[in-house]
């Protein structure tokens, strides 16, 4: 193997490493993490909100309590993850696989859609999406 995709191999190794490690030992509720600059200034959620606390969870093997935090982003990390390991294998072997569901105008625009959608009905202040707001 190359020099070259070893250098690579080792960066990207590093950096998902360290990115589980500090996701892992430290919650983000109550460590140096930084607060939704949406959230911090308009008392709003945005689509993201609750998503460092739920990938917390998620390494610490609670589904459940991370899709409370924010049930988009759980269900959008499998195809992220893989849509992030197949670009990650491009950068290393000089490949050009695509994942193509990235590249259809229907995909894009129906998950902005949704994204929109969970956006304004998490921001409601009645039952059942209230439930949506994630919880301290």
């Amino acid at each position: 193997m190359e020099t070259n995709k070893l250098y690579k191999i080792a960066l990207v190794a590093a950096l998902l490493g360290g990115f589980v490690v500090v996701y892992y030992f430290f919650n983000p509720s109550t460590a140096f993490f930084i607060p939704c600059p949406l959230y911090f200034t308009t008392g709003l959620y945005c689509p993201g909100c609750g998503s460092q606390r739920a990938i917390h969870l998620i390494l610490h093997g609670n589904i459940f309590g991370a899709f409370r935090f924010n049930p988009l982003m759980v269900l959008t990390l499998p195809i992220l993850v893989y849509g992030l390991g197949i670009t990650i294998a491009n950068w290393i072997f000089g490949s050009t696989y695509r994942f193509m569901l990235f590249y259809s105008k229907l995909f894009i625009f129906g998950y902005f859609g949704i994204a929109v959608i969970y956006w304004v009905l998490r921001n409601l202040p009645f039952y059942p999406f209230n439930l949506l707001a994630p919880s301290s």
